[in-house]
């Protein structure tokens, strides 16, 4: 009996300087050599709740909740009465993310030292937890991941070693399209447990949503190995695997000229998974190319827009909007071509494309200036007998003495059209100035043109002769009434060649149709 009691001391004095060693190693900061000196403590008197206290300490100040976790629950195991055991499996579970076990431990504090300040405010801080983690969730179902990203934040700050918070932060950052951060995020885990099947999850869907799917299904594959029921890998493998075969059947299809059924395929492969942005941008761009080949042209130009709002570095979608002037030259205003070429400039310097930007440009600034052929109502191969004839009618047509007695507003209205059909006569007549008008010059930079001075009324006697070329507008009649006594000499020439009886006036009446016709009463 007495050599066992004395062995007792022994093994509890020799423990107690292993503790004593532990805590100078502790107070040094090596908690490495701390820990190893307490583990000694331990192993000499397994039944010592502070020994187990002790070492809890040290491994939560190496990051190693879940070992620090054991040693409290063990400590308080043993002496459940251990105030600082129940505080630090309290701090260990708040850590590791879980708030509700965490607050009752918290509560054990305060039910032995009501006044604990730190109890208090750990409890807190556990509450706190649980709220950010209720927001994430609410969040999540909503498709708000920035929100859950911002409370994954917040959680992660109380609970650092939680899991849990990081990969579904991670999974949302992926959502984002911020791979290389959930990557990180991801890769930290599994490089402390290669085995983690959510971590395997989100690293395979980086890779999927960046269009490695190749790589993405094997990371979905060894996730299921981990975890069988594991559904989210499941669904995503699924997605992927459909993907690539909808697509390498499309881009078949389109090797082989069969250009609607690639269509139709690529159409398909991008009904699959409307999250993955860089794979469904291709596809856009695949399907645009198989839309030209088939003449829709407009579809095309869509979808190449389409591509470049999923992914706005994806270069080939830029230059097949832009570099396929039959799709390209039909967008409006061709300002869609000419933000196409100054991105791709910004994101590849090429000789060609600096060519292409430079056309664009050209031809935005000849969209954006008066369309004089659509103004006379004639086509761009017009010949000069047809401008004529066509600035005749639209002239007689809006002229400001045939809207004399209409209100203000249609008068200011017509009289800029007279003045519009006079500008474009005036440049369409003229070889010199029409040519570079076609070609896109400036002509009131260059001084052919100046629009501030000229007068259409000008145009009009020139044209007809005389002032206001020898016409008058009856109000009553609605016609424009042609005195002869004006133009007396094209008068007798007139009745000469064709032979007519003498006639003071001729009435000019408008059709919108057939334009002004003559007719003569004797």
């Amino acid at each position: 009996m007495l050599v066992t009691l004395v062995c007792v001391s022994l093994r509890s004095s020799q423990a107690e300087g292993f503790k004593e060693q532990g805590n100078a190693y502790y107070s040094k900061k090596d908690y490495s050599e701390a820990f190893n000196y307490y583990t000694k403590a331990i192993d000499v008197c397994p039944k010592n709740a502070s020994y187990y206290g002790n070492r809890a300490a040290t491994l939560m100040m190496l990051c190693r909740f879940r070992e620090a976790l054991e040693d409290s629950q063990q400590a308080v195991r043993l002496d459940d009465c251990f105030m600082k055991g129940h505080l630090r499996e309290g701090k260990c579970h708040l850590s590791l993310g879980n708030g509700m076990a965490a607050s009752r431990c918290f509560q054990k504090v305060l039910e032995l030292d009501l006044s604990n300040r730190e109890a208090q405010q750990e409890k807190k801080n556990a509450v706190v937890l649980l709220e950010y983690e209720q927001m994430a969730d609410f969040a999540f179902d909503k498709r708000d991941f920035r929100k859950v990203v911002y409370c994954m934040d917040r959680a992660l700050a109380m609970a650092p070693a939680c899991h849990r918070f990081k990969i579904l932060k991670a999974e949302c950052l992926t959502l984002l399209g911020r791979y290389p951060e959930a990557q990180s995020v991801a890769s930290d885990i599994l490089r402390m447990d290669s085995t983690n099947a959510d971590a395997l999850y989100v690293r395979g869907l980086c890779l999927y949503y960046e269009d490695c799917i190749e790589k993405a299904v094997q990371f979905f594959v060894q996730a299921l190995k981990m975890a069988p029921d594991h559904e989210k890998a499941r669904l995503a493998c699924r997605n992927a695997k459909a993907l690539k075969s909808k697509k390498e059947e499309g881009n078949q299809a389109f090797k082989n000229n069969n250009y609607e059924s690639a269509y139709l395929l690529y159409t398909d492969a991008l009904a699959i998974d409307p999250n993955n942005i860089k794979t469904n941008a291709k596809l856009y761009c695949n399907r645009a190319t198989a839309g030209t080949k088939l003449k829709k042209l407009n579809q095309a130009i869509e979808d190449c827009t389409s591509a470049i709002k999923l992914d706005d570095s994806y270069i080939k979608a830029y230059l097949r909007r832009a570099q396929r002037r039959r799709c390209w030259l039909r967008w409006p205003a061709y300002g869609g071509g000419l933000c196409a070429h100054s991105r791709l400039l910004d994101l590849c310097d090429a000789s060609e494309h600096k060519h292409l930007l430079k056309t664009a440009q050209l031809e935005l600034k000849k969209s954006k200036r008066k369309d004089y052929y659509k103004v006379l109502g004639v086509g761009k191969n017009a010949t000069e007998d047809e401008i004529k004839k066509a600035y005749r009618k639209r002239a007689l047509m809006h002229h400001p003495d045939r809207h004399s007695a209409a209100t203000p507003e249609v008068q200011k209205e017509e009289e800029k059209k007279f003045k519009e059909v006079g500008e474009a006569f005036t440049i369409l007549s003229d070889p010199k100035k029409k040519m570079r008008y076609d070609n896109g010059h400036d002509l009131e930079d260059d001084g052919s043109f100046d629009g501030g001075d000229f007068d259409a009324n000008n145009i009009f006697r020139a044209f007809f002769g005389g002032h206001n070329g020898g016409f008058s507008f009856d109000s009553n009649s609605g016609m424009f009434l042609y005195n002869q006594d004006t133009q007396k000499k094209k008068t007798i020439a007139k009745k000469k060649k064709k032979n007519v009886h003498p006639i003071n006036r001729l009435f000019i009446s408008l059709s919108p149709d057939s334009g002004p016709f003559f007719f003569q009463f004797g």
